[in-house]
């Protein structure tokens, strides 16, 4: 299991949200506001325990995962944030020359990592891609689903995620299902399917309001969970994220009151954004909303809130996306800041016509 050298060669990276200018109010980064009481204590005493190697059993870290997303401790692989969890299931599934099935518009990553397995990114509708048959599956080595998809928000409903599931058994097509957002909801997590074939990859620090801690983890069960306990990296958890990745995600109240106010404020963001700035918005159920702007530029609309001290995410990157932006729902003062910036914006941009967006 290893990168294909040339796919590296001709590889490129991908545009991401987030901004490194803290003077901004960042809605590029899909991340929580706010974090769980008590974690600053809980990272005090692991940066202590920092002096010596992590246990790499992670058994702490390994039984909190297991009951937040409802499978055994031992399914639980743990790895440095999602995306990590997502190579390492992409580097156990794909070979050179294999196809990959990937949803778009969706997660840059996703055929990014493809390509640097020296694989071929087939890309299907994402609204479409839990109805493909079994027959276009027996072509593909992998098959990916993100849900909540990035950037569109929707979800993919338990029973069609299973059936689908079912059908990637029957053509011997590992399923790879990101679940990087799915804790800002209450849908039951694919790691309680109970197929050898699916892996599950979860980034935890999304919903905890810490990404730069880069925490996450992958499930699966049977042979693909052996392998990749056996190829994960020693000690791939530092003892901060590990210990601080087990502490949050026993923080049931912190979720339920993030969830809450997350679903809360999306409708009234959604709402705004639509009657005051004449936005047409994707229903989402995740901790962002992607919005087509119509003839207005999208390039001036970025400019004006940035003038306000506002990033949004240029969501034009995305393949098949000539005319979105996407933002993030933070908390309600936030928020106004955001939707009174978007009003200015739509003000100084009028209606210049969009150009063409990237492809990822």
């Amino acid at each position: 299991m290893t990168m294909d050298p040339e796919s590296i060669r001709t590889g490129e990276r991908v545009p991401h949200g987030g901004d490194p200018d803290q003077s901004l109010l960042d809605f590029s980064a899909n991340t929580n506001p706010r974090t769980p009481d008590g974690v600053e204590s809980v990272y005090a005493e692991a940066l202590e325990a920092s002096r010596r190697y992590p246990d790499d059993s992670y058994a702490d870290f390994r039984d909190a995962a297991a009951a937040f997303v409802g499978c055994e401790p031992a399914q639980i692989i743990p790895t440095p944030g999602g995306l990590a969890a997502i190579r390492l299931a992409m580097e156990l599934a794909l070979e050179p020359g294999d196809d990959a099935l990937v949803p778009a518009p969706s997660f840059g990553e996703y055929a990014r990592e493809v390509h640097l397995q020296g694989a071929t990114p087939q890309y299907i509708d994402a609204d479409s891609l839990l109805e493909v048959e079994t027959s276009l599956l027996e072509s593909c080595a992998l098959a990916v689903v993100c849900t909540p998809n990035n950037p569109t928000g929707a979800a993919a409903e338990p029973d069609a995620l299973a059936a689908f599931a079912a059908r990637c058994g029957d053509a011997e097509t590992t399923l790879l299902v990101d679940e990087a957002f799915l804790g800002y909801t209450d849908l039951p997590s694919a790691a309680q399917l109970e197929h050898d074939h699916v892996i599950v990859a979860r980034s935890l620090t999304k919903l905890f309001g810490l990404p730069g801690l880069r925490a996450g983890f992958a499930v699966a069960r049977g042979d693909r969970r052996d392998d990749l306990e056996i190829a994960r990296r020693a000690w791939s958890l530092g003892t901060p994220a590990a210990r601080l990745g087990a502490y949050c995600l026993r923080q049931n109240a912190f979720v339920r009151e993030t969830r809450e106010r997350v679903t809360s404020e999306r409708a009234r963001v959604r709402e705004a954004l639509e009657t005051e700035c004449g936005f047409d918005v994707h229903p989402s159920e995740a901790p962002y909303l992607l919005c087509d702007v119509g003839e207005r530029s999208v390039t001036e609309i970025l400019a004006s809130a940035r003038d306000t001290g506002v990033v949004v995410r240029d969501a034009t990157t995305f393949r098949g996306l000539e005319s979105h932006i996407r933002v993030a729902i933070k908390d309600r003062e936030a928020n106004d800041q955001l939707l009174a910036a978007l009003e200015t914006a739509m003000d100084v941009s009028g209606g210049t016509s969009n150009s063409s967006g990237g492809a990822d």
